[in-house]
């Protein structure tokens, strides 16, 4: 039976950790990290998947934070609803409390003229708006048993969560699995488009960086995980940094 695109999904993807996939066609991604505790979640979606995430979140234990993967308005949607606790990156704190990144944003010079038209829209619309900080993190901090890893370029303090034991990466916008153009899923990862890039050049080296980690899962802020063998992760991912 086909899925329904407007109802989210609820999925484990490794030991403790749930992709809840949610918004029209399940394209973003919100992760829950179970611990004794509670739950923190990892990035924060669009503000229609608020309620669906708390629900969902619930039924693994009460939610202790939000750790937003960077502060765009489809990664800080829930932020200023969910009544949690809301962490990011030091260099992430102003447009998280600001104006989501919309000021680096180069809209105008998207070469189609659908998503041209549609994007300041569609921005409008997944944005929660602005969510007072409560902590920020660094690269090599211990949250949940992942270590934080900061990927800028994409946005400034653009961050995933490495965890090694299994190799499984949280990695945000680090990567996309999505033609963010044609607004579908694709079957290989891509630096993120340069439209939205603070710096694209440090975004694909942020991505080298991803790779050399030699991850086995990369989960990222859209679409299904990727996985492989850590060899031919590095290899899919340094292709995708070449590309460009």
């Amino acid at each position: 039976m086909a899925l329904n695109p407007f109802k989210p999904i609820t999925e484990e993807i490794a030991p403790g950790v749930w992709r809840h996939a949610g918004d029209l066609k399940h394209g973003m991604n919100v992760y829950f990290i179970a611990e004794d505790d509670g739950v923190t979640i990892f990035d924060g979606g669009t503000e229609a998947m608020t309620e669906g995430v708390r629900e969902a979140a619930a039924r693994f234990g009460p939610v202790k934070r939000l750790l937003l993967g960077h502060g765009h308005a489809d990664h800080r949607g829930i932020a200023a609803g969910l009544g949690a606790p809301v962490l990011c990156h030091e260099d992430e704190r102003a447009d998280v409390e600001g104006d989501g990144g919309w000021h680096y944003f180069q809209l105008d010079r998207i070469p189609y003229r659908f998503p041209r038209a549609i994007y300041p829209t569609l921005l409008r619309h997944w944005d929660g708006g602005p969510a007072k900080v409560t902590e920020t993190v660094s690269e090599g901090d211990e949250i949940a048993g992942f270590v934080v890893k900061h990927f800028p370029g994409h946005a400034p303090g653009l961050i995933g969560l490495w965890r090694e034991s299994d190799r499984l990466a949280l990695v945000s916008d680090t990567t996309y699995f999505v033609d963010s153009m044609k607004f579908k899923p694709v079957d290989w990862a891509n630096v993120p488009n340069r439209v939205f890039n603070q710096d694209h050049e440090q975004a694909i080296e942020s991505l080298r960086k991803l790779a050399a980690l030699e991850p086995r899962i990369v989960a990222a802020g859209h679409s299904e995980p990727m996985s492989g063998e850590p060899a031919e992760m590095r290899m899919l991912l340094e292709q995708a940094a070449n590309r460009g």
